[in-house]
Order: C-alpha cells, then sequence, then structure tokens
C-alpha cells in the first residue's frame, strides 16, 4: 500500500453525536496555508489560541480553541491543526467540509496514526495499541495497552532483536574463517547462546499471551446434557438473569453469549444448548450451533448433575470435545445433597463441585480459569495481539531448528539462515520487516480521526 505522504487530510476526531467539545484534526503539508484560512493567522506551536473559525469564504462558522502543531514535533511526524469547537455533529462537519475546501482529502480510517509510523514517531506494536487503549473494555487492559503504547512491548522485543544480531554475527565470522584450526561452531558458547535466546523468546511468548488475553479475553463455552444447570451458571457468572432457567429440558435452543470479568481479564461466556439426541428440528440446529462454539473456545465447562452422577451421556461428550481447549468438569447442585464446594485434580482433569444456585464454590471456579489461562493480573503486563504471538511462536521455531542444526554439525550457512528467518518474525511485530497488505489490514481497523 502505497500512502500519499504529500496529501494533506482531515477528520472529525471525536465519536459521533453531541457533545460539549468536539475535535477536528488536520494533517498534512498543506496545513499551515488551511490553518492561515481558517483561523486568520498561524498559532505559535503548542499554544492555545481562541479564535473564530471560518470558511474558506470568510463565513464565521464557529469560535473554539486551536493548536497547532509544527513537524516534526506532532502526534503524526507531519504539521497537525486541531480545532476544538462546540460538540454538534452539524458543527464538526462544517468545520470539516470548511478544511476539504481549502484543500485537504478525507483521511482513511487509522490514516493519523499510520503517518505516525510511517513517520517514525511509531513503531507498529505501539501504534496498535493506540487502537487497543481506545477499545479497552476493562480497567487493566487500558493499563496495558498504555504500556505497550510506551513501548515496553518494543522495547523487549528489540532487545530479542539484538541478541539474535550478535548472534549472527558471531555465526558469519564464524563461516567466514571457516580455515582456522578452532572450529566456533563446536564450541559450547554459541550453543548456550542460542538456549538462552529461546529462553528469552519463551519469555516473552508467555508475556504476550497474558497481554492477548487482556485485550481479546478468553472464550469460555459452557456445555453439557439438558437441565443440568448450564444456564444457571451463566448467570452465576454474569451476576444477572440473562438465560432463562426452567425446570423443562432444552429451554436454551440458541447459543447466549455474556461478557464478564475476572479480576480484570474479559471473559466471554457462551450459555448452549442441552447436548442430546432429538428429532426437534429446532432444537437440532441449536445443538449444531452448540459443537460450533465447542470448536472454537479457548476453554469448556462441562456441566454433570451432580446428585445424579457422572453418567455415559457425559462421558460421550467429553469424548467429543476438541483436543486443545482445557476442560474442566463442573458438578454442579451440590447444594441439593448437602456436598461441601471443592475442586478434585484427576487424570482426566480438573473437577470442580459447586453450586449455581447458592454461589457456593464459584470463586473456586474463578481462580480456576484465572490460573488455566496464565493470567496473574500483574501491573506490569501490556496487551498484544494474536498476530505478536504467531510472529514469536515463529521465531521460536526457527531458533529450535538453528539449535537443531547445530548439534548435528551441519553447515553454519543453515544456522544463520534459521537464526535471519527467527530476527525477521520478530521484526513483523514492529514493523521492522511488514508487508503493506499488512500495514492496510492493521490500520483499516482503526476508527477515523484516529
Amino acid at each position: 500500500m502505497t500512502v500519499a505522504l504529500s496529501d494533506t487530510i482531515a477528520a472529525v476526531a471525536t465519536p459521533s453525536g453531541r457533545g460539549g467539545v468536539g475535535v477536528v484534526r488536520i494533517s498534512g503539508p498543506g496545513t499551515p496555508q488551511v490553518t492561515r484560512r481558517i483561523l486568520g493567522v498561524l498559532p505559535p506551536p503548542r499554544q492555545a489560541l481562541y479564535r473564530v473559525f471560518r470558511d474558506a469564504d470568510g463565513t464565521p462558522l464557529d469560535r473554539g480553541i486551536a493548536l497547532f502543531f509544527p513537524a516534526p514535533q506532532s502526534y503524526t511526524g507531519d504539521d497537525v491543526l486541531e480545532l476544538q469547537g462546540h460538540g454538534g455533529p452539524v458543527v464538526m462537519d462544517m468545520l470539516l467540509q470548511a478544511a476539504l475546501r481549502l484543500g485537504a482529502r478525507p483521511a482513511r480510517p487509522g490514516e493519523f496514526s499510520e503517518r505516525a509510523f510511517l513517520n517514525g514517531k511509531l513503531d507498529l506494536a505501539q501504534a496498535e495499541a493506540v487502537a487497543d487503549l481506545i477499545e479497552s473494555s476493562t480497567d487493566q487492559a487500558a493499563r496495558g495497552a498504555y504500556r505497550s503504547l510506551q513501548g515496553e512491548f518494543s522495547a523487549r522485543v528489540r532487545t530479542l532483536v539484538d541478541s539474535l544480531t550478535e548472534l549472527r554475527t558471531y555465526v558469519e565470522a564464524a563461516i567466514d574463517f571457516a580455515e582456522e584450526a578452532v572450529d566456533f561452531l563446536s564450541g559450547p558458547e554459541l550453543e548456550d547462546r542460542l538456549n538462552a535466546a529461546s529462553r528469552e523468546v519463551k519469555d516473552l511468548l508467555a508475556s504476550a499471551y497474558q497481554g492477548a488475553l487482556l485485550r481479546d479475553g478468553m472464550t469460555l463455552v459452557i456445555a453439557g446434557r439438558p437441565n443440568v444447570g448450564k444456564s444457571s451458571l451463566l448467570n452465576a457468572l454474569a451476576g444477572r438473569d440473562s438465560a432463562i432457567v426452567t425446570e423443562v429440558p432444552g429451554t436454551t435452543r440458541d447459543v447466549l453469549r455474556e461478557h464478564i470479568q475476572i479480576d480484570g481479564m474479559p471473559v466471554h461466556v457462551l450459555d448452549t444448548a442441552g447436548l442430546r439426541p432429538t428429532d426437534d428440528a429446532v432444537e437440532r440446529v441449536g445443538i449444531d450451533r452448540a459443537w460450533r462454539a465447542i470448536s472454537e473456545a479457548d476453554a469448556l465447562l462441562l456441566v454433570v448433575d451432580h446428585p445424579l452422577g457422572f453418567g455415559p451421556s457425559d462421558q460421550e461428550i467429553l469424548e467429543r470435545f476438541p483436543i486443545g481447549p482445557e476442560r474442566i468438569i463442573v458438578h454442579n447442585k451440590v447444594d441439593l445433597i448437602q456436598a461441601t464446594a471443592r475442586i478434585d485434580s484427576t487424570a482426566g482433569g480438573e473437577s470442580i463441585h459447586l453450586s449455581a444456585a447458592t454461589g457456593e464454590g464459584l470463586p473456586l471456579l474463578r481462580e480456576h480459569l484465572k490460573g488455566i489461562m496464565g493470567f496473574t493480573g500483574g501491573e506490569g503486563s501490556f496487551t498484544a495481539r494474536r498476530r505478536h504471538l504467531e510472529a514469536l511462536r515463529r521465531a521460536g521455531a526457527w531458533l529450535g531448528e538453528a539449535s537443531t542444526h547445530l548439534r548435528d554439525g551441519h553447515a553454519g550457512e543453515l544456522v544463520a539462515e534459521d537464526l535471519r528467518q527467527a530476527q525477521h518474525h520478530l521484526g513483523e511485530i514492529t514493523g521492522e520487516f511488514t508487508a503493506d497488505d499488512l500495514l492496510g489490514r492493521i490500520f483499516s481497523t482503526f476508527c477515523i480521526g484516529k
């Protein structure tokens, strides 16, 4: 994607609707000329100026605060003007149209942040953190996004890249001096440094995984036979009557969704139709949707009617669960037989005994969910995206290849290429090595005006 940085762009930077203050943002090389026409003067850099805002023909449109940020000391790295006027949609549109008549063009979604990236004001991970901060659904997610925006995630990635650069230099020097009596590639130092780099990637991947949880949350699917208390468990976790609960089996016919927080971790809880053989066409559709939700889950709760016990039907459902998502067997209705809420570890996984009706044992479930997702809730967390996790996994895989080639005594050229590939994938995170189409997809998800 080619970006015409010679263009001057403009957009309303505040949400649509009415408010006390609205902001129109203008950026690009033509900003000073547009500014003089709208304000009559070019304000001093970074000083608030109270002025009348005028149309291209001089007609007054509004009165408010203007801020001018000359390049390169601005958000985008270009000249930037921000007009803070009255926040009515008509007023904002009139100011925007005035800027367009004076030579600016409408900004695409995320184009201001994209220019900040292209001008070196932000790396790609920081630019993505801008959108994550805006979209944060919890206070911890907002704090994590801010830490990413400040560069904490990027700094750890760059430290890794520097380590791989040193390793590549070492390996390529050994290749250049292969005729020397000492074989640098066969000594323990290179293997030790490779192992250290692999550990660093794993540590960063673990941190980034928690960061992805902060941003995206985990998908938790509640499944089981009819009338075992799945909807009651959804209501208990959500803290409100989201699902209809009756004594009639098969009341839930579709997938119900609730968004909750567990100590700041976003969780998408899905209640599904009871899994059983049925001739009811509508119920069959609900069951098919339940299995689709199960196939996409991060964690699965198999709810069992504890007074009736874990039966063959429950075992059949458990055996159909996909490999990968964490499985937890929830023995519900312990209150009906005066059983104690507890958590048991078995060969097949964890079993939690609770009562969705009384809430007994729910804290055990919440703590266990945090544990299986590796969520600690630490203040040092930063937000991350799924593409960051994939890039780190690929980098780790290439480092594993390098270790294998080194142990097998293969040519140093193979080790050097493995390190180059690992470095390339790490560079994708910050945007050092990024395809233009990926940039287009990333910034198109931003809101207009940012």
